[in-house]
């Protein structure tokens, strides 16, 4: 079976872990899939992704070699497969745009991004990088705010006739215009921001869950975040939150029996702190009744290495993509978005998506008119909520 080649737009720690990942499961079998939600997906094992191109903006990546610039500063996630042979692919220059926070240039060079001096590349030349290197699918992993450098790299993915998977918080799935744009091409499309494995949202997401189906009025939560990666250095420049608070806190709100309250309701990322490095230590308060108006307080800390739980998550995205694309579906795919990420163009509950995303695999069912996905009378809604202009 022919490899799945993909292409990635910035070589940090996700990249990084996603591209241990592909090499240390090449050579297992189906007997040592632990840290896996799908062993094979289409016949799919995640050793059977091949990364054909990338881009990043840092000077100790550009014209490196990809294997040897994913343990590059400012990278500092967990090293879990050392040994991966160099890659034969060259890390390319990337657009910087607003891929750069200004606060970030008051921080040490280990910390942060340094730009390589090199000329930045045209849209064109990104999408002559695309197609010459036969990639079939573009992974989108730029910082937290980059809304004009993702509107970039998926613009040229549309342009370079490739799929697009927005793992960041910019409303590209979500955003009617760009999902007609990818429609009318019939390029796959994933987004936005994807979830973690088990992460801090998807955690929030089941114990708001499991307060509903329990009976249990939800009446005030937070979620805070720390952790000492380069993301959340990045997030240090609150103007560069608006869409990953919405994103975060949505996926939170759409689970819940009834909105709560917005003074009610805090999830976002809350400082950093250099020396956890790429471990995010997440904190989960939920305060709510139970029967006869009795009150309950729920407190829960996570600690988890953050790129790494993305990683996984990724891989079955990709893998998903090349059904899409084999099947010749196009547009969003609504059933892994939906499972797959934060924001995607409508929400559903996990277990619902989880059903939906194992459907998606199993039975093709975007190739009929029934629409599955949809339970009865939602149809309309959905349009409505999604072009209400129409």
């Amino acid at each position: 079976m022919s490899k799945i080649r993909i292409a990635v737009a910035g070589v940090g720690n996700c990249a990084s872990s996603l591209i241990q990942g592909i090499h240390y499961y090449r050579g297992k079998n189906s007997q040592d899939d632990i840290g896996l939600m799908h062993w094979e997906i289409g016949k799919y094992t995640p050793g059977d992704i091949e990364v054909v191109a990338a881009f990043d903006i840092d000077m100790r990546k550009v014209g490196k070699d990809m294997n040897e610039a994913i343990f590059a500063e400012p990278n500092c996630t967990t090293v879990f497969c050392p040994d991966i042979s160099s890659s034969g692919v060259t890390v390319q220059m990337g657009r910087i745009l607003d891929g750069l926070s200004d606060h970030m240039k008051e921080y040490e060079q280990k910390y942060t991004f340094a730009p390589a001096d090199v000329p930045q590349p045209s849209k064109k030349g990104v999408i002559g990088i695309l197609k010459d290197s036969g990639a079939e699918i573009f992974l989108n992993y730029m910082p937290v705010g980059s809304e004009e450098a993702t509107r970039f790299y998926a613009d040229c993915a549309l342009e370079a006739g490739v799929a697009f998977i927005n793992n960041m918080p910019v409303f590209i799935a979500s955003s009617p215009v760009w999902e007609r744009r990818f429609k009318e091409k019939n390029i796959p499309l994933i987004g936005d921001d994807i979830k973690s494995q088990l992460g801090a949202t998807i955690t929030h997401r089941v114990l708001t869950d499991l307060f509903k189906k329990r009976g249990v009025k939800l009446e005030r939560t937070y979620q805070l975040n720390t952790g000492g990666n380069t993301d959340f250095l990045n997030m240090l420049n609150r103007h560069r939150l608006a869409s990953k608070k919405k994103s975060k806190t949505e996926a939170v709100q759409s689970v819940a029996a009834h909105r709560i309250e917005k003074e009610n309701i805090h999830i976002g990322p809350s400082d950093y702190v250099p020396w956890q490095r790429d471990n995010k230590v997440c904190f989960i308060r939920m305060e709510g009744k139970l029967f006869g108006d009795v009150p309950m307080h729920l407190e829960l800390r996570l600690s988890v290495e953050d790129s790494p739980n993305s990683a996984g998550v990724a891989i079955d995205a990709i893998r998903c993509t090349k059904l899409a694309l084999t099947r010749g579906i196009g547009g969003v795919l609504e059933a892994p978005s939906a499972y797959f990420c934060k924001h995607p163009p409508r929400q559903f509950t996990d277990d619902e998506a989880y059903r939906m995303v194992e459907d998606f695999i199993q039975k093709d069912p975007e190739k009929t008119n029934e629409m599955p996905y949809y339970r009865s009378g939602q149809r309309e809604q959905a349009a409505a909520e999604r072009y209400p202009l129409l």
